[in-house]
């Protein structure tokens, strides 16, 4: 078998395209979640803290000479990046939930025929006894 077959039959298969399109849509779904937080979630509690803008808050560490940037630690765009994620979770973690209370919950499987029929002769044999 050659190598392309062999990549073709992987890639071809069903997990590995449902893990594709998976990331894909998790990539549109963060740019969502993103602008949510950046530009509806986040403008309101800047106003609640007296007009804070979080993207804009850093620390500066250094000031910028001769050309060379200041260093500086942007803690809001962290604190904006944090409030994405817990979003995100949330979101998956319900959509998990749903999925799986709509799922089909399979009976548990009985104990297989012969240990049934077993356990009838048994029974028998105590009647008898």
């Amino acid at each position: 078998m050659t190598i392309f077959k062999e990549f073709k039959e992987f890639a071809m298969r069903g997990n590995v395209v449902d893990l594709a399109v998976g990331i894909i849509i998790g990539g549109a779904f963060g740019k969502i979640v993103s602008s949510l937080v950046n530009d509806v979630i986040m403008p309101p509690i800047g106003v609640l803290l007296g007009g804070v803008d979080f993207s804009n808050l850093s620390i500066k560490i250094k000031d910028a000479v001769d050309g060379a940037p200041a260093v500086v630690i942007k803690y809001g765009a962290f604190i904006n990046t944090v409030i994405d994620f817990v979003i995100i979770a949330a979101a998956i973690f319900l959509l998990v939930r749903t999925i799986n209370r709509f799922k089909k919950q399979e009976p548990a499987p009985g104990p297989p025929a012969q240990e049934v029929l077993l356990t009838e002769i048994r029974d028998l044999l105590k009647k008898k006894s």
